[in-house]
């Protein structure tokens, strides 16, 4: 994403690797979705990696994604995969656990 980005609204999908499962990482999630104001969804996959959809200001999801590389003490993230979308409006009213 562009300087010139970081001002609209967007969507980022992430399939996030590494000790992600059993470690707290969706509840974490939550919280820095809720503290940066992105909406969406988070579950666990059957092959150990978490998927998130959040959908918010560029700017915003671009700090999430920052916490989203780190994630809880007890985990240990390896490698995220992202993929952005520009939106208009927003698909979500909250964010949330998916299952």
């Amino acid at each position: 994403m562009s300087d010139t980005d970081n001002k609209g609204f967007a969507a980022l999908h992430l399939y996030v690797s590494g000790r992600v499962q059993g470690v707290g990482f969706r509840f974490f999630t939550i919280n820095r979705a809720n503290r940066f104001g992105i909406s969406g969804w988070v579950r666990n996959l059957p092959d150990g990696h978490v998927e998130i959809e959040a959908e918010g200001a560029v700017r915003n999801l671009l700090l999430f994604l920052d916490e989203m590389r780190i994630g809880p003490a007890s985990s240990h993230v390896s490698r995220v995969i992202e993929e952005w979308q520009e939106r208009s409006h927003p698909r979500y009213a909250d964010f949330s656990v998916s299952f």
